[in-house]
């Protein structure tokens, strides 16, 4: 980041210097939201954007997916969440000038984006063509503790002159149907760019109230096809002692409240502006525009500061129990406070919705949920917010009933949960890269599992969570087969993992070892309930209509699974044929045709050594009991040099592993791609939202890399590998009803409970009892370290057993991502934009 324009603030994202041919990104960073809703950083005056947006988590327009050529149990339904109308904008006129940033003569300016008051400020001086000088402050908060609820305020004050000043204060839909209609889906080949949202060829908010009542500005709409219903609201207070009057409207698609001010010098002018959005998959708008009136009453009557007040002790908690601190380094404590900050915004009020991947800071990937809520958010969430947690599996126990139906569609028993989904139903038109990857079944069913093993939360697990195992595990055994050869094993064929450079293969090794996991703690689950609790046991049998001997086929398709693993060259392999396929040569392939999803066809990519994300590293990450050290490090050897890191859900695993198997530091390198993955727009994709899953994946390689924890089969263990630049780092963690603080310094680590129970931990094996008086445990000795990039010359041109030659060479993961930032830089905050 440019440090001149963005100096390091550790509890802030500032900003000194106004520019605009990178206003997508900025607008991203500068986000306001609470998980329900999001306010893009849009400039209050309205004119100078790249992407207007405020998004409501879940609130979806659906359209008919045109499939080339049709088959049998294609998905049928897009759906893509929906630019609702826009509250944010304030305009300003002095003297009938405009304020408008990209010409205006600004004196000074800042913006700054509080991670302790979640709230964005701006401050500006702004001298009128005509020598004015004008002081404008403006405040954005999406609230965390009113859900439906956004509040902005504006204070101007005229600093050598008196004038008249305008205030236009709207509520805009612009929703009119201009965009471009694209039918596509995130997954490679649907598009020019899959990650981007669709957009319609025609109007999608159907007006149904439109109102100044009672000196409130109201519109209301009804979604064209999914038939959801919207309603905003806004209510305005004036505070001056300048002489004013003041003007309402409304049409189909605006509402105005327009101030006319004899403004004097030095006479400030406070205006407080209170917004509401609700919304429903059914509920009149009548009846949404009830409640925003009800919103709106309630918080004029505690006041402005009394919510922000209660924003400010919201943000107090929140960052006493996830602030992760990184000791004498301000500007990568900056960065993670910024990643972790926007955990809080896509997940604080998601409540009975999903976490969205860009969460609603944007429209990227639709607004769609996928799988790498439970891989990657989860378990930050387990770890500090059980209660959003919690919410986020309710969420995939109430798409259950969907879920049987999209695997009846398929041909299996069970539940198949969609790869890509708003409403609950699969929404990917590329079957290959989407439908294929079953395996988000056995990633929900280990979120559930870390919740319940870090919570005890055994009541969720018997009303519901059980309802999850089950259902996943039958797909399990159904999709499966038996191969009665001499060894008997259970096979998974025609799927794809998390790798979509390489798709519908046999025996995805992450599919297998996930399912794997998915049978056995389904099976051990229902003995578990059976023998502690035999009356809800009973209920289970009854309302998943269990069948006699179906638990002990899962625990022996689990017992049989097929796990990949090549004997001559010590790796397991990704799939059944991977090892066979030629290399890509990644040296050679020049920037401008990355990544390789924008710049080959599938079938290009697909016959290739190459992956776009960690595929068989993350099973080693997420089910590393399964796979020895030597086993761990000669697989990543192997497939991090063949990782092409194009997608953002790659680098925080590698990072994790690699500090796991010695490369300290190849992990920081990774960690730090990772880290500033968004700030730097790293893949040129900012504009369309924050990548929330990375931000998830930062905490995991903070507490799970270098702190080293894991919670295999429900035992808190720890292995720190702190890198070598860094001095100390620490965070807090819940653990079954007890509130810990961990701290890893160079040659120690210390473990404290700040309430709550003892906790029983291990460190690199030995036990230790953790109560209210620190535990110091000695680490001088980090374990194997493999110093300096790792060197794939023990890869790159010797043989394979078959006598070919490995042609591969440093990817561009490192030749541009990795290699691309220097440490002492990254340190520093000195990153390149």
């Amino acid at each position: 980041m440019d440090r001149s324009r963005f100096p390091i603030d550790e509890w802030a994202l500032v900003e000194d210097d106004y520019r605009i041919e990178d206003l997508g990104t900025t607008e991203t960073l500068f986000a306001v939201a609470n998980g329900y809703l999001g306010m893009r950083g849009n400039p209050e005056e309205g004119r100078d954007t790249h992407t207007h947006g405020t998004f409501i988590n879940g609130f979806h327009e659906t359209w008919p997916i045109q499939h080339a050529e049709e088959a049998f149990g294609l998905a049928r339904v897009g759906q893509t969440i929906v630019n609702v109308p826009d509250a944010k904008v304030i305009k300003i006129y002095v003297e009938d000038e405009p304020l408008l940033l990209d010409i205006a003569d600004l004196e000074t300016y800042r913006r700054s984006l509080s991670f302790s008051e979640g709230l964005l400020r701006r401050e500006l001086i702004w001298r009128t063509s005509a020598g004015l000088g004008v002081k404008v402050t403006t405040t954005r908060m999406v609230s965390v503790t009113a859900r439906h609820l956004a509040v902005m305020t504006m204070d101007i004050e005229l600093l050598d002159g008196s004038a008249p000043v305008v205030i236009s204060s709207q509520l805009l839909n612009r929703q009119d149907g201009s965009d471009e209609y694209h039918v596509r889906s995130a997954a490679m080949g649907e598009g020019a760019d899959p990650r981007k949202a669709e957009g319609f060829d025609r109007r999608v908010l159907e007006p149904q109230a439109s109102s100044t009542q009672d000196g409130q500005l109201l519109l209301g709409y009804r979604c064209h096809d999914s038939r959801m219903t919207i309603a905003v609201a806004a209510e305005h207070l004036l505070q001056t002692d300048n002489t004013w009057s003041e003007e309402l409207s409304s049409t189909d698609d605006m509402a105005k409240h327009v101030y006319n001010i004899e403004a004097r010098e030095g006479q400030p002018i406070h205006l407080q502006k209170i917004v509401t959005y609700h919304t429903s998959r059914g509920v009149p708008v009548r009846e949404l525009t009830d409640r925003c009136r009800r919103t709106l009453a309630r918080t004029v009557a505690r006041g402005v500061e009394a919510v922000h007040r209660d924003q400010r002790q919201w943000f107090d908690t929140y960052w006493a129990n996830s602030d992760v601190r990184i000791a004498h380094q301000p500007a990568v404590q900056q960065a993670v406070r910024w990643n972790l900050f926007q955990l809080a915004q896509a997940t604080a009020r998601a409540g009975s919705h999903g976490i969205p991947a860009k969460g609603v800071t944007g429209s990227g990937y639709g607004g769609h949920y996928f799988w790498d809520t439970e891989c990657y958010v989860l378990p930050f969430l387990s770890y500090t917010d059980p209660r959003a947690a919690r919410n986020a599996l309710r969420f995939r126990h109430r798409m259950l009933p969907a879920a049987r139906e999209r695997a009846a569609e398929l041909a299996q028993h069970g539940a198949c949960f969609p790869w890509r989904t708003i409403n609950g139903k699969e929404a990917s038109a590329y079957f290959a890269a989407g439908t294929a990857q079953y395996h988000i079944n056995a990633d929900v069913a280990h979120a559930l599992m870390k919740y319940v093993r870090a919570t005890g939360d055994r009541a969720f697990l018997v009303r519901e969570g059980v309802d999850i195992l089950v259902e996943t595990a039958r797909l399990w055994a159904d999709l499966g087969f038996w191969r009665h050869n001499s060894t008997g094993t259970f096979h998974i064929h025609g799927v794809t993992g998390p790798d979509e450079y390489t798709t519908v293969v046999n025996d995805n090794l992450f599919t297998n070892v996930m399912a794997q996991f998915n049978l056995a703690v389904a099976a051990s689950t229902l003995s578990d309930v059976e023998r502690d609790s035999p009356e809800d046991y009973a209920k289970a049998v009854s309302r998943l209509k269990l069948r006699p001997g179906e638990v002990d086929e899962w625990r022996e398709a689990a017992k049989g699974m097929f796990i990949p693993f090549d004997e001559d060259m010590g790796i397991h392999q990704q799939d059944s044929h991977f090892l066979e396929r030629e290399m890509w040569d990644l040296e050679h392939t020049p920037n401008d045709k990355r990544p390789l999803l924008l710049h080959y066809h599938p079938l290009v990519i697909y016959r290739f050594q190459v992956l776009k994300q960690a595929d068989v590293v993350l099973a080693m990450y997420l089910q590393g009991e399964r796979f020895t050290a030597e086993q761990r490090r000669a697989n990543f050897e192997y497939y991090d040099p063949i990782t092409t890191g194009d997608s953002t859900l790659s680098a925080v695993v590698q990072s994790i592993v690699a500090a796991e198997v010695g490369y300290s530091e190849l992990a920081l390198r990774y960690f730090y791609a990772g880290l500033f993955v968004d700030l730097d727009d790293r893949h040129g994709n900012t504009t369309d939202g924050t990548h929330v899953a990375s931000t998830g994946g930062i905490w995991s390689a903070l507490a799970g890399g270098f702190g080293g924890m894991r919670d295999e089969g429900g035992s808190l263990t720890f292995d720190p590998r702190l890198p070598a630049e860094w001095e100390e780092i620490s965070w807090p963690m819940l653990w079954r009803g007890s509130r810990m603080r961990v701290t890893v310094r160079q040659h120690e680590i210390t473990f404290r409970v700040l309430n709550g129970p003892d906790v029983l931990l291990a460190v690199r094996g030995e036990l230790h009892v953790v109560g209210p008086e620190e535990v110091c445990i000695s680490v001088a000795d980090h374990g194997p370290r493999r110093e300096g990039l790792l060197d794939i010359s023990t890869l790159l041109g010797s043989k394979r057993p078959d006598g070919s030659r490995f042609s591969a060479t440093v990817p561009h993961s490192w030749s541009e991502e990795i290699d691309g930032v220097d440490v002492e830089a990254a340190q520093a905050g000195n990153l390149p934009g």
